[in-house]
């Protein structure tokens, strides 16, 4: 009896353990991210090419890469993306850039933080 208790007891503290790293794994640097500043862009300043841009904060650090042709935001590609991003965010955001053409739009829905991160990484690459 004595035996059985202490493994039940064991296998309890591991539970809470590994729930207590991946709940810290997955906010660290949520509120750091959350009011990140997005100054804006103005691709009509940028010469053509591709610039390379991360934003780096926890599973919110990504890479990418924004092309610019005759002063227009053209194509947004990731190489580094988002830990856990959910599915189509990065396009229907993208989509709101390129059409914009400055970083100041609208978050999509249910990935705000997300959002901001991949925001910072475009400023971020075309800030260069």
């Amino acid at each position: 009896m004595k035996k059985s208790f202490k493994i039940v007891l064991i296998i309890i503290i591991l539970i809470i353990v590994t729930a207590s790293g991946g709940i810290y794994y997955l906010t660290r640097d949520l509120s750091e991210t959350a009011e990140v500043t997005l100054n804006g862009i103005n691709p009509s300043n940028v010469s053509d090419g591709s610039y390379s841009g991360s934003y780096v904060s926890g599973r919110w650090t990504n890479t990418l890469e924004v092309h610019v042709e005759s002063g227009r935001i053209t194509k947004i590609d990731v190489f580094d993306n988002v830990r856990f991003v959910q599915e189509g965010v990065s396009d229907v955001l993208f989509e709101k850039v390129i059409s914009a053409q400055d970083t100041r739009v609208d978050t999509v829905s249910g990935a705000t933080v997300t959002s901001k991160a991949y925001l910072k990484a475009i400023e971020n690459a075309l800030e260069q």
